[in-house]
């Protein structure tokens, strides 16, 4: 009995140490699973989590606003942000007028496309591709962007085209018009991947007789195709097929294409305006900035200043800018010639080519123009573009006229941009260098030489006092621009996010001012995309298309006293600001559709709705409110189920033209006066006297 209770005693001394031994395994994993948490952890938010409790808890931007009579029924305010009553009648109508074929099953083959350059070339390349498989009956893979791709150190979650836009969406909206798929088949995969399918390197000029002569036959041997697409565009804005056409068209403003060509024209409309949404996680972080813009209940105004280096090289504006910035624009102006992107010379006069209208207007500019046409200093003004060539301090100027100027950094938190960007990499950006110089090597016959008198040795190199860090640091050191590193291109697809969420803020904005509408190829820009996009959604909102020669002139006028302005030169930009409401439109047919058929997209694209007389009897000047303007066209009459919409009405024009001649709230001095009562808060008021205006000098002659 004794030894059977040893032996029951030693079973349960195992028994223990078995247990001991799976808690201490068991602990050992969980130690070894939190060890490797806090290495994902440290590996992927890269500080993310001390941004986010640095940054979460407030924004930078702290609205300043005095009390005033902002109702729609005020003269002011429909001076100011009222509809543009000749336009109130046009409306977005992209659906096909005629009997339209939903797309075959069996196509001609695949049509792979990739993609280069900037924000608004991907826009109208993706459009032109879209039409392009449409006219071939060919299949459409969703295109590949270049500036999204893995190689440039972007987030894995997403490939390529999903980095920027909604893929799903995309495939959806489209579905009547052509056949999409995400990828190619799998022996086509391989046949890409050894180079083995059929390229064409397209221009934006390429015509439907190219494709359907050059590039058909070729789809049709080996169905399928590669199409490279690096100017901004793959088809020639305008689908002509006769240049019969092609002269009637620029003798004859009010002419239109042929209708089996415009449905082509309105494809590129349902494309660019209701195919191409941006992935979910752009598109909050947009609604959350346009919510916090209109949180105060105010309305308020994008500008795209437009300055861009490219831009800056490519019409000759170097000497606009010092130092440093003129230096790098004239090192892209003979990257461009070399390359044969420009013809002409290396120096160029810019003052020439400001007063010609050739360079972007200064933000200062700009802030003069909108305080002189009655914008007072508490706007909210949000400020477009992935950055301002020339730095924050061109900007200066327009902070000083304007209280509330905010852009996407102030009106979100690196927590939320993170989160666009999705998990990356860490990354180390080593700056490129210039090569060290190399010393000279000296004979051997100098240092065995006899006795003689030698040279002091040189004085040791002095410090450089300049800042050499940053991504311009090369020119300090090399005649040579480096090639870009995997954080820059990094960057240049994040620009692609901030762009697009700037694009729907300017979109939606109540009013749109450009600073410039070319890019740095000669061609629309950004700026042109997001005035066709409200011409052709919101065509009655107010969209400034200036004319950059005469605001130039008028600006000469008041240089040598730019703050201080009277009566007679505030009227008269008034007049032209107003007028280019509707000049401008024909400045955009005959200079930019040419380009780029979604800087003006109508008539193809829209409608006009029949007014009953009962609301024609309501509106003031009913002619001049029902009429369109020549130079947009015959366009379609909406059909009767959009007959329903009531016009808004316009009852204080007479009004509105005597404030014209009395308003007195564009001070002569564009600087706000100090006020030591003066209270900044969110949302807060500030009760503040307005700042009379003076008329600080006599005019000879009436109006200047």
């Amino acid at each position: 009995m004794k030894w059977v209770a040893l032996k029951g005693d030693g079973k349960i001394a195992f028994k223990i140490k078995s247990r001991l031994k799976w808690v201490g395994l068991v602990g050992l994993v969980l130690s070894t699973f939190s060890i490797l948490t806090h290495f994902l952890l440290a590996r992927y938010t890269d500080g993310g989590v001390s941004e986010y409790q640095s940054s979460i808890t407030i924004f930078s931007w702290r609205p300043i606003f005095e009390n005033v009579d902002l109702s729609n029924n005020n003269p002011l305010y429909q001076r100011l942000w009222g509809p543009v009553r000749l336009l109130e009648s046009l409306h977005p109508y992209a659906n096909p007028r005629e009997n339209y074929a939903a797309p075959i099953h069996k196509t001609s083959g695949f049509i792979f496309v990739r993609i280069r350059g900037g924000f608004h070339e991907i826009r109208n390349s993706i459009c032109d591709a879209v039409v392009v498989s449409r006219l071939l009956n060919a299949t459409l893979v969703i295109p590949e962007l270049q500036s999204t791709t893995s190689s440039k150190g972007i987030s894995t979650q997403f490939k390529s085209f999903a980095y920027l836009y909604n893929e799903d969406q995309f495939m959806a909206a489209l579905a009547k018009d052509v056949k999409i798929v995400k990828t190619l088949p799998k022996h086509l995969k391989g046949a890409r991947r050894k180079k083995e399918i059929p390229s064409f390197k397209v221009s934006n000029s390429a015509s439907p007789h190219f494709y359907e002569h050059h590039v058909l036959p070729v789809l049709s041997r080996h169905s399928v195709v590669e199409l490279v697409i690096s100017e901004g565009g793959g088809l020639q804005a305008f689908v002509l097929m006769f240049a019969e056409i092609w002269l009637i068209f620029y003798l004859n403003f009010s002419a239109i294409l042929p209708p089996h060509l415009e449905e082509y024209q309105r494809l590129r409309c349902r494309v660019a305006y209701h195919a191409l949404s941006f992935r979910e996680e752009v598109e909050e972080l947009a609604t959350k900035v346009l919510d916090r813009l209109r949180a105060s209940g105010r309305p308020f105004i994008a500008y795209d200043p437009g300055m861009t280096r490219e831009a800056l090289a490519y019409y000759g504006c170097a000497e606009l800018f010092q130092d440093v910035h003129t230096e790098l624009i004239q090192h892209k102006r003979s990257w461009m010639i070399k390359r044969g992107i420009i013809k002409g010379n290396l120096s160029v006069d810019s003052a020439k080519q400001r007063r010609n209208g050739l360079c972007p207007l200064m933000p200062e500019e700009v802030g003069i123009l909108l305080r002189a046409y009655g914008y007072s200093w508490d706007t909210i003004i949000y400020v477009s573009g992935g950055e301002v060539f020339g730095g924050q301090k061109k900007l200066i100027p327009l902070h000083a006229m304007f209280e509330n100027v905010v852009d996407r950094t102030s009106l979100s938190t690196s927590w939320e941009l993170n989160k666009v960007y999705g998990r990356e990499a860490n990354l180390d950006d080593k700056i490129s260098r210039a090569p060290p110089v190399k010393e000279e090597i000296k004979f051997e016959a100098w240092k065995t030489s006899g006795p003689r008198p030698r040279p002091l040795p040189p004085p040791p190199a002095r410090p450089k006092y300049y800042n050499i860090e940053g991504w311009w640091g090369w020119v300090a050191e090399s005649d040579r621009e480096p090639e870009s590193t995997v954080m820059e291109l990094r960057t240049n697809a994040h620009k692609l996010l901030w762009e697009a969420v700037d694009y729907r803020v300017c979109v939606e904005a109540d009013v749109f001012i450009p600073g410039f509408d070319r890019d740095g190829k000669g061609k629309p820009n950004f700026a042109s995309l997001v005035m066709g996009h409200r011409l052709y959604q919101f065509a009655a909102s107010k969209t400034f298309r200036l004319d950059r020669k005469a605001v130039g002139k008028l600006l000469d006028e008041i240089r040598e006293h730019l703050y201080q302005a009277n009566h007679a030169w505030i009227k008269s930009v008034r007049r032209h600001l107003k007028r280019k409401l509707i000049d401008g439109l024909a400045k955009e047919f005959t200079g930019s559709k040419e380009l780029s058929f979604l800087s003006f997209p109508v008539p193809e694209c829209s409608c006009t709705r029949q007014i009953s007389p009962e609301k024609i009897s309501n509106v003031s000047s009913p002619s001049s409110s029902s009429k369109l303007p020549a130079f947009v066209g015959d366009t379609h009459s909406c059909p009767s189920w959009m007959n329903g919409y009531t016009l808004a009405q316009s009852k204080d024009k007479e009004s509105e033209e005597e404030l014209e001649e009395d308003d007195s709230t564009s001070a002569g001095l564009f600087f706000r006066q100090s006020n030591t009562n003066q209270e900044a808060g969110d949302g807060e008021t500030v009760n503040k006297e307005d700042t009379q205006m003076e008329d600080n000098e006599d005019l000879e002659g009436g109006d200047r």
